[in-house]
């Protein structure tokens, strides 16, 4: 494995061994170390001292299940912090088959040009294609994999992220070649944009597979946890991520018209079972797998009535805030929604809580999908709100007069009202990425806790980060569990893989280093422990579904600690 330092100031790729300190690392425990120890966490994010970094995961390219997953990592545009947004699709496996352990893209373009870098077995070319400027990811991959073929894998940045969006978003290929996943969360597709980058282009490596050191005991090892997950994430498979709908809705969690609600009439309307419902008659598909190698299967195909392609993956995330946050209760509406950000690039998640602020503050109606689209699209082109939303929420409500934003660092809250799910709150508060369910969720029934009860709350957060941090190291998607159960199975499939005996102490450990790592870098970006809450209104406008508060002391968010 190496490492390819790619300068986009002179045009040069280098290949470098990897140190021994980065060797045991992959996904985002490289991408926030090597950020770390490389990156002035006082720079400007769209500037030359920022650099972003692709890493695979230690077992993504694996036959590990559900472990095709690629971090990438820069300091964030929109939050100020080091950032790390990972994402399915084909490229880790592909990067992991060339033996690429990171890339490493650093400095400006001296010329302002749409730059391809096509990468095979033997290096990277640097290329201009500028005829791709400007062009919405679908049309933009189409037009690459009609010049090198279907077998490709694609990351790709969209208008949006040209234009500076802060809520940028990377696009990667999915297994039918389709920019439908994304690194959504944090800007990333706005910094990789202002290296001059529109793709990368992965050639297909000639091996698929990356073997273990101790390759029969891993791939029996593989096996086994496959068809354990196989076994216990049915629901997963047959309704996807929308099966949450229902579920936060009855909790009272689900974020309704800018967060003023955790309840929503209509959710049966939006949930997992109408979404089975309408792939099934339509023609389209759930139960489908963003990456090789996933055992859970949680992403569908959907299509509009006349039985045509919309999107891949609409997720639950997507569906409440899109949907239910902005009062828009249209699976079909919802859908030409994600596929519009999917195609400018635009975090679904940041952008629905940032109409939802907009909405609030009068700019335009609550579920009106025709005034959505247009300022969608504005972001791409300059328009005057789109300028606005293309900032996130925060930098919206700033402008717009608005002060129930909900937001932490700079990002806005993901699809669970902390009032309702208080640990995830509390990874909300702590976060070093801001208000992100990814970096530690805390879902009904973890940790044997209430959602809604407030002792216990803080420490299932700092596990689930610490857990998470594990997953997100090895590759191995969230979906999969950042459970104590699962521990065990990750540090044998690591030993196995690596031919060292790795425990799961290590792992916690390691988790911790990288994690206090990431919250010495916002310190010295001027933002530390003083950030460590949620907005004063969580704690004093009650739920009216449920009367809940947000109510989880602040000293203990305050002195969190890893």
């Amino acid at each position: 494995m190496h490492f390819v330092r790619i300068n986009m100031t002179s045009q040069e790729a280098k290949i470098e061994p990897v140190p021994s300190n980065y060797a045991g690392l992959g996904g985002r425990g490289l991408t926030s170390m090597f950020l770390a120890a490389e990156v002035n966490p006082g720079c400007y994010a769209l500037g030359e001292e920022n650099k972003v970094i692709i890493a695979p995961g230690l077992l993504t390219g694996t036959s590990a299940p559900s472990t095709g997953r690629t971090s990438i990592g820069a300091k964030s545009p929109l939050t100020g912090t080091i950032k790390e947004s990972n994402v399915g699709g084909l490229a880790g496996q592909y990067l992991a088959g060339h033996g690429i352990k990171a890339l490493v893209i650093e400095g400006l373009p001296q010329e302002k040009h749409a730059w391809v870098l096509h990468i095979n077995g033997t290096g990277v070319k640097f290329e201009t294609k500028d005829n791709l400027a400007g062009l919405g990811n679908y049309e933009a991959v189409e037009k690459l994999r009609a010049e090198y073929g279907d077998k490709i894998a694609v990351i790709s940045v969209g208008p949006a992220g040209e234009a500076g969006a802060a809520i940028a978003t990377v696009a990667v290929s999915d297994m039918e070649g389709r920019p439908a996943r994304h690194a959504g969360r944090g800007g990333m597709g706005a910094v990789l944009a202002s290296k001059g980058i529109k793709a990368i282009v992965l050639e297909r490596p000639d091996k698929l597979i990356v073997e273990a050191v101790h390759n029969g005991e891993f791939k029996e090892k593989a096996k086994d946890f496959a068809k354990a997950l196989s076994e216990s994430k049915k629901g997963l498979t047959t309704y996807g991520t929308a099966m949450l709908v229902n579920a936060i809705n009855a909790v009272g969690g689900l974020p309704t018209r800018n967060f003023s609600s955790g309840h929503n009439d209509r959710a049966d309307d939006i949930g997992g079972e109408k979404l089975h419902q309408l792939c099934t008659e339509r023609g389209g598909s759930t139960g489908h797998a963003c990456s090789r190698g996933c055992a859970i299967r949680c992403s569908n195909i959907f299509h509009d009535a006349e039985g045509n392609y919309v999107t891949s993956g609409l997720e639950y995330e997507t569906i409440a805030l899109l949907g239910s946050n902005c009062g828009l209760n249209d699976l079909d509406g919802i859908a030409r929604l994600d596929r519009l950000c999917d195609d400018l690039g635009i975090d679904t998640m940041e952008m629905g809580v940032a109409l939802g602020v907009a909405m609030e503050g009068g700019a335009l109606p609550f579920g009106d999908f025709e005034r959505m689209t247009a300022a969608v699209t504005e972001v791409a082109h300059h328009g005057s709100l789109g300028r606005i939303l293309g900032q996130g929420a925060t930098v919206t409500g700033r402008v717009l007069g608005v002060e129930r934003v909900p937001a932490v660092k700079g990002q806005s809250m993901s699809a669970y009202d902390p009032r309702a799910l208080k640990g995830t709150g509390v990874t909300y508060a702590t976060s070093t990425m801001g208000a992100d369910h990814t970096a530690g969720n805390a879902l009904p029934g973890r940790g044997g806790l209430k959602p809604d009860q407030v002792d216990g709350q803080v420490d299932l957060s700092r596990n689930l980060q610490i857990w998470t941090m594990v997953c997100d190291m090895l590759g191995v998607c969230i979906f999969v569990g950042p459970l104590p159960d699962n521990m065990p199975v990750f540090a044998s499939l690591a030993s196995a893989f690596s031919g060292e005996k790795i425990t799961e102490e290590m792992l916690i450990a390691q988790a911790r280093d990288i994690l206090k790592a990431e919250q010495a870098f916002n310190a010295e970006a001027g933002i530390g422990a003083a950030f460590n809450d949620v907005p004063g209104y969580f704690r004093t406008e009650a739920l009216p579904n449920n009367g809940l508060v947000f109510d989880i002391p602040a000293e203990e968010l305050k002195d969190f600690r890893y």
